[in-house]
């Protein structure tokens, strides 16, 4: 209930022995009452062997009944999957995949409607993600070969390690690979273990992994025999961080690799005598997988006690994908819904993605919001969440007032920008750029430079059927003139490559 003793309570003055009785109750932002303090403040002081007069004990009492109770820090959850759509989970409306964990998780907390991914493919969202920056400042805009971010970028695991958190990633980077400057070592994380290049994450059965920079043997796929999967050795390394950290706050960034292709789960439990192809059965095999990670992770924070003090955020860093040639059940599952589009693309199916949040006693159980905001607020979120200050000039804002109750954050855009990248020439295109923008209920997307805007009522048209441009001639002029200012640059994409470290 109280906070670790920090050496103020030796200051030399009365005043400053009163600061330290700061208090601040973070589940309620309401202060105490005067005879709650009185009480602490007395059993504080003696404790300490502190003399005090009469007058100095009532001072420092009403001095306390004015502020707010300081607790620990709370953990921060940060669950990613990975190519999983808007409509992949039963609390968003699944019906055939099941994801029992990731449901209960959401009926204990609020489920938001209109959240979205940083970009339309893994890396520059998850830079987007990290940075706090969105994909028209992010340093890393495009799929191009694990472009590393650089050494200057600054994370969230890196404000929240300078915060005091202890910091754990699992499963893919994809921001940088090893011997670069972009490993996740060298941006916060105190441990990190998986995958670093995209390429890499392609297969759930490699010869090795990364662990702290280290090469991790798999002994179980030597000569291609296969019998250790990926997933569930990165799932059992992120509860073993978990299990291990419970004396300081912590931020856990579980980032699966699942249901990203390939397809080739250990089993398709419990989905083997369903009338579907094996790629529908092991699309759904590993959702229901990813969830039961979701469930391990849970049942660790009730176990610990961790429960109450610990914000959890479930997420998918794009929409999903419709397969390339695989049939992995994209229409027969409905992964994205209702939505329009896919991965790779700036129409909702490719960028609107589920996201959950729950906090017990601060966040709202069994909630929906409709509220927009997207992978560039994390950053100061996080921060706020950590009492410390994100980077200063980024994009995202803080939603953490709205997620405990309060004031939706105001701001007038959202914005996307989707890059393609060649790599033999190793440069991007800017022939194929891509823009997108949500104003309000507004939706507007560019093609390609030149191209006219589409624009899409979203409240009346969810699923971006009817282009409105035409008739709303005042809104795409706004919209023309923000995205005269939307972007800068980006730098050089010249030193990815499509093979990984070895």
């Amino acid at each position: 209930m109280f906070p670790p003793d920090n050496g103020q309570a030796s200051a030399t003055t009365a005043g400053d022995r009163f600061r330290w009785f700061s208090m601040y109750d973070y589940e309620t932002k309401w202060p105490m009452d005067l005879w709650q303090r009185t009480i602490i403040l007395r059993q504080r002081y003696d404790r300490e062997n502190m003399s005090l007069s009469r007058r100095q004990f009532l001072f420092a009492s009403s001095a306390a009944a004015m502020q707010p109770i300081v607790r620990r820090l709370p953990n921060i959850v940060f669950i990613l999957l990975d190519d999983a759509g808007w409509g992949d989970f039963g609390c968003y409306g699944q019906k055939l995949i099941k994801t029992p964990h990731i449901d209960k998780v959401a009926s204990e907390g609020t489920r938001f409607t209109d959240c979205y991914a940083g970009g339309v493919v893994c890396a520059p969202s998850r830079s987007v993600l990290m940075t706090g920056l969105h994909t028209g400042h992010t340093p890393v805009r495009a799929n191009a070969g694990t472009y590393p971010i650089r050494a200057t970028d600054v994370t969230v695991a890196k404000v929240l390690q300078n915060a005091g958190y202890s910091t754990g990633g699992f499963g893919k980077w994809g921001l940088g690979d090893a011997r670069s400057e972009g490993v996740p070592e060298k941006h916060g994380f105190d441990e990190f273990f998986g995958y670093l290049h995209q390429v890499h994450a392609h297969s759930y059965y490699p010869d090795f992994l990364w662990d702290n920079g280290k090469k991790f043997p798999l002994v179980g796929n030597k000569n291609g025999d296969g019998t250790q999967y990926s997933a569930d050795v990165i799932a059992d390394k992120s509860l073993a961080f978990l299990e291990t950290h419970t004396g300081k706050p912590f931020f856990l960034y579980a980032c699966t690799t699942l249901p990203h292709a390939k397809f080739e789960p250990p089993d398709l439990a419990p989905y083997e005598k369903m009338p579907w192809t094996e790629g529908q059965k092991a699309y759904a095999a590993m959702m229901t997988r990813a969830d039961a990670y979701v469930g391990r992770i849970m049942n660790a924070l009730r176990d610990h006690k961790l429960d109450n003090e610990t914000v959890v955020f479930i997420s998918s860093d794009n929409g999903a994908p419709k397969g390339g040639g695989e049939d992995k059940g994209f229409d027969l599952f409905r992964s994205n819904a209702h939505l329009r589009g896919e991965k790779g693309q700036l129409y909702e199916g490719g960028i609107r993605d589920p996201m959950i949040v729950r906090w017990p006693g601060r966040v709202k159980a069994g909630a929906v919001s409709d509220y927009p905001w997207y992978f560039a607020d994390i950053m100061p979120t996080f921060a706020e969440i950590a009492r410390t200050a994100p980077p200063k000039g980024i994009d995202g804002v803080s939603i953490l007032q709205l997620l405990l109750g309060g004031a939706a954050p105001k701001r007038e855009f959202l914005y996307w920008e989707a890059n393609a990248w060649n790599a033999k020439s190793q440069k991007l295109l800017p022939e194929r750029l891509g823009q997108a923008v949500r104003t309000g209920d507004w939706k507007a997307i560019r093609s390609k430079p030149g191209a006219p805007l589409e624009l899409y009522n979203l409240r009346k048209d969810p699923s971006e059927a009817t282009d409105v441009a035409a008739a709303n001639p005042a809104v795409i002029a706004r919209i023309e003139a923000y995205l005269k200012t939307a972007r800068t640059e980006p730098r050089p994409h010249d030193v990815g490559i499509m093979d990984f470290v070895r």
